[in-house]
């Protein structure tokens, strides 16, 4: 029997995550894409911790789906 609730869920979290990652991606680029302004530093700033978000997102969904070795 299929578990409907657990299918739901899962759908429900790959696509949270799934967006969630597209959009710390997507600010990040936008972030660097802004030609040099007086914040230039702040917004890399923002940009570099918007690409480590992401990474670290990555990562913890390898860990995740990778058997961890004991």
């Amino acid at each position: 029997m299929i578990d409907w609730g657990a299918l739901a869920l899962v759908a429900a979290v790959a696509l949270g995550s799934a967006a969630l990652v597209v959009t710390l991606f997507a600010t990040g680029l936008r972030l660097l894409a802004v030609e040099s302004d007086s914040l230039m530093r702040t917004r890399r700033m923002v940009a570099v911790v918007c690409f480590a978000l992401c990474g670290a997102a990555v990562l913890v969904g390898v860990v995740l789906i990778l058997p961890l070795p004991l």
